[in-house]
């Protein structure tokens, strides 16, 4: 433990998440002996008390090491977890989303010290700071403050002590992947928390982040439905970060919405995170509810740019003439396709039809023309059968290399239908998919709306 109450050392740290993932298998077992003979309503008290128990102690526990570790219960937070009785996993999933921007806080004075080191006395640049957090992010917590210029500011500022505790962590991967097949053994994979280690390295790089916030930011000055913060770059350093305050309500007031309004949240959530790529040939690499809130004018305002990624335009290509090919009933071209990439092996026993269909299990929902309701359980099954190394279907395609231009994006895709599937949306999917697979005009009011503005941009 370090002085500042952020777990740093390799040793350390990963003591701590063994001793988790020992604590919940210990607790399973205990959990099924203690059920046997009792009723079916004592059995679901003890299941809720288990999963309940389970999702405080994880929260608690990721929660105050921070990095690598909590960026891994966010991931969590938005599936549904297999080792929660079915019955309770909502209850669960509620414990756990705790992480997205509740975290628990480190107390002000070290952030203070934090803010002080980068930026001189406090009072110098804030005429008010609230030294309650209004958030938490995976290596760093939010503050509400007014400038001395009286303008409303959002501050974020690295948990002391947090670099050195992301490095261990990916030292430490071994032990997050003991982590990951008590949680959630989808992500339990060396190769899926060595992709999540790199772009920490770059969530740590706050000057970066400023400066790709205030690109996307001015790209979307203006926007009638979407809002991006602007970063305020006089007062951003390598542990600050200051932007512009957004008036807006949580996620979990999004979800409390009738279908409509969720259904036009659900668009616009896929136009940002999805469409970007495509269109941009960069996308935000982070998908998750906290980083998306309903602002006061009814815009969605999109915040956190330290996983934002730029794409060769040849790898967007390529990742498009794919989703075509699977789309059209081509699948030998996607055979082809891959094989000629270097993602399968053509000695490795993969077949055409396994090929075909997995990308229809993965990426489907934006190649069926019809209207689809995306759950937590459909978006929770897509991510598993990408991933997952246990599942029964597709073993050839698990065993294939995804090149790492491609995973980032795909991570971005998966995340994306997993929050959506946390506001419980509706929509035709593909027609949306079809501007930027296809180049066809908009087919919803949204979409002609963003047409308009970008015709005005120009």
């Amino acid at each position: 433990m370090t002085a500042t109450g952020v777990p740093g050392g390799r040793m350390a740290r990963g003591a701590k998440l063994g001793q988790l993932a020992a604590g919940q298998a210990v607790r399973g077992v205990g959990r099924r002996l203690s059920m046997i003979g009792r009723t079916e309503e004592a059995r679901q008290v003890l299941a809720e008390r288990s999963a309940m128990t389970a999702a405080q102690q994880i929260v608690a526990v990721l929660g105050s090491m921070k990095g690598s570790a909590m960026k891994l219960g966010q991931m969590a937070s938005v599936l549904d977890l297999d080792f929660v009785p079915e019955a309770h996993r909502d209850q669960f999933r509620k414990q756990l989303a705790a992480l997205q921007d509740q975290a628990p806080a480190v107390p002000f004075p070290k952030i203070r010290r934090v803010i002080e080191d980068d930026l001189g006395p406090l009072g110098r640049v804030f005429a008010e700071f609230d030294e309650t957090a209004i958030a938490a992010a995976s290596i760093g917590q939010v503050h509400r403050a007014r400038l001395r210029d009286g303008r409303e500011v959002a501050v974020k500022v690295k948990y002391p002590g947090v670099e050195r505790a992301v490095h261990a962590d990916i030292g430490n991967l071994e032990f997050l992947g003991k982590m990951g097949r008590s949680v959630l053994p989808s992500v339990a994979d060396t190769g899926v928390l060595e992709e999540i280690a790199d772009n920490l390295r770059s969530e740590l790089d706050y000057l970066r982040e400023a400066r790709t916030q205030h690109r996307v930011a001015q790209r979307y000055r203006g926007h009638p439905l979407v809002q991006i913060p602007d970063a305020i770059a006089e007062y951003c350093t390598h542990n600050v970060l200051v932007t512009e305050f957004v008036h807006a309500r949580p996620f979990a007031h999004m979800q409390t919405l009738p279908d409509a309004d969720r259904d036009r949240i659900g668009e616009l959530i896929y136009r940002f995170y999805i469409g970007t790529l495509f269109a941009e040939y960069e996308f935000c690499g982070d998908p998750h509810p906290g980083n998306v809130l309903l602002a006061e004018d009814g815009r969605l305002a999109f915040v956190d740019f330290g996983l934002y990624n730029e794409m060769d335009p040849v790898h967007v290509d390529f990742e498009r003439s794919c989703l075509r090919a699977a789309a059209e009933g081509r699948p030998e071209d996607l055979y082809a396709a891959w094989v000629e990439r270097g993602i399968i092996d053509p000695e490795a026993g993969v077949t055409v039809e396994e090929c075909q269909s997995y990308v229809w299990a993965v990426t489907g929902w934006h190649l069926l023309d019809e209207e689809v309701t995306i759950t937590p359980e459909l978006a929770t099954g897509a991510v598993l059968l990408a991933v997952d190394p246990r599942s029964s279907e597709f073993q050839g395609m698990h065993r294939q290399f995804l090149p790492p231009e491609h995973i980032f994006s795909r991570r971005a895709d998966l995340f994306t239908f997993a929050t959506l599937g946390q506001l419980r949306v509706t929509a035709n999917w593909h027609l949306l998919a079809r501007e930027w697979l296809y180049g066809d005009e908009a087919h919803t009011e949204i979409g002609r709306e963003f047409e308009r503005w970008r015709r005005r941009a120009r």
